[in-house]
């Protein structure tokens, strides 16, 4: 009798994350053999427009895996026609190794999902289950203990928690960084089957993109909850861009890219000043929500090729500055107050932008500044600079 794993996944692409998992299981539970297993269409998730095919993505994972002896690749899902379900592999498998040990390998989110999936109860028969982190966060972890428990005496499943190395990385991060230009987390191999048939808009032209198709791309790089911010936030800018002289076009397109990096974590949002060169504070470094405005410009630039007006609007959308141009002062506000915004005191701001930019930008500057104090935290110094500036610019323009 022999311990066969299998760990499926979309793979979409295979990254570090992936092969260090796949080490860690090997060891920790003492595996003969490992059976990577592609979906070719995953049941719990849609995959991105323009991905690589199910057989490219089996390249891929032939690259990533190669280094370690156990690991093998397994098509059986993407030669089975239809959504990839967990129950149909492991029958399949069960009849093939029908003396041996399964361990169906699944991360902490998949094992708290586990009752949703297609006759759990059945799974539970056919293999062992092996949790693995994802990411070393006691409380998730805690939680999962908990639900495996649970799931012990509710299905008499026999679960197994490994307490593996782990790095916090995903696909959609990795997507993410390959469209930035700056690939993140892959083996070499695999980054370079990536760059030779350009998946993921690793290496496309991205410069001078129509407003169509600029919006299409990067829309896809923000996760779904932050599109209608970002939507909102460019249809507002066109308005105010009427509204106060300035060009409409680069209004609709620094809206539409003032948060193309806020998808990105403390860790990503490094890299990208790292790989771009970037001169950073202590106080930056430390708080990365001030970040993605910096890379954000850098990224407009470098990537997608806008104007100096557009990249310096994108950089100071968040903390505002003295002096700010127009096309500045009015992304600074639309991102504050477009209609997907809902805090007291909102609506009297819309209200205000309308008859006065700069008294508009002031109380924006005042509420951010105020509420950063309230929760106890730094304020930046390009936000109190720009507090004091138009605070007085706003008091002189007030009738004696």
């Amino acid at each position: 009798m022999i311990r066969i794993g299998v760990y499926g996944g979309s793979y979409n692409p295979p990254h570090t994350g992936h092969v260090l998992a796949a080490a860690e299981l090997v060891r920790e539970l003492k595996l003969d053999r490992l059976l990577i297993v592609p979906a070719a269409t995953p049941p719990h998730k849609t995959l991105p427009a323009g991905s690589p095919s199910p057989e490219e993505r089996l390249s891929m994972c032939e690259a990533a895996f190669a280094g370690i002896p156990q690991a093998e690749l397994c098509d059986l899902e993407i030669r089975r026609p239809g959504k990839s379900y967990t129950v149909d592999t492991l029958t399949t498998l069960r009849e093939q190794y029908p003396a041996d040990e399964l361990y169906l390998i699944m991360g902490t989110d998949m094992l708290l999902s586990f009752r949703t999936w297609r006759e759990p109860e059945r799974i539970a028969k056919l293999a062992k289950l092996a949790v693995m982190h994802r990411t070393k966060d006691a409380e998730l972890w805690e939680e999962v203990c908990r639900e495996a428990d649970s799931l012990k005496r509710e299905m008499q499943a026999d679960i197994l928690t490994v307490d593996n190395r782990c790095i916090s990385v995903s696909s959609t991060v990795v997507r993410r960084l390959l469209a930035l230009g700056a690939p993140w987390c892959l083996e070499p191999a695999v980054e370079a089957m990536i760059r030779q048939n350009g998946w993921y808009l690793c290496g496309a032209e991205l410069k001078g993109l129509p407003y169509d198709r600029l919006r299409e791309v990067s829309l896809e790089l923000h996760d779904e909850k932050r599109r209608p911010h970002v939507i909102g936030t460019a249809e507002t800018a066109v308005k105010l861009a009427e509204l106060w002289g300035a060009d409409p076009e680069a209004a609709r397109r620094a809206g539409i890219l003032h948060d193309i990096t806020k998808a990105l974590g403390k860790n990503e949002q490094l890299h990208l000043c790292e790989k771009y060169a970037m001169m950073l504070t202590q106080r930056q470094r430390e708080n990365p929500k001030l970040l993605h405005a910096k890379t954000g410009a850098v990224v407009a630039r470098e990537i997608f090729g806008e104007s100096e007006a557009v990249v310096s609007a994108i950089r100071w959308h968040t903390t505002g500055k003295p002096g700010m141009t127009t096309l500045e002062k009015i992304i600074y506000i639309a991102d504050y107050m477009e209609p997907n915004r809902s805090f007291p005191g909102v609506e009297l701001l819309r209200e205000l932008v309308w008859k006065d930019l700069d008294a508009a930008v002031y109380q924006g500057i005042a509420r951010t500044v105020q509420h950063l104090r309230e929760k106890g935290k730094l304020v930046d110094n390009n936000s109190l600079e720009a507090l004091a500036y138009y605070q007085n610019l706003t008091e002189r323009s007030q009738p004696k």
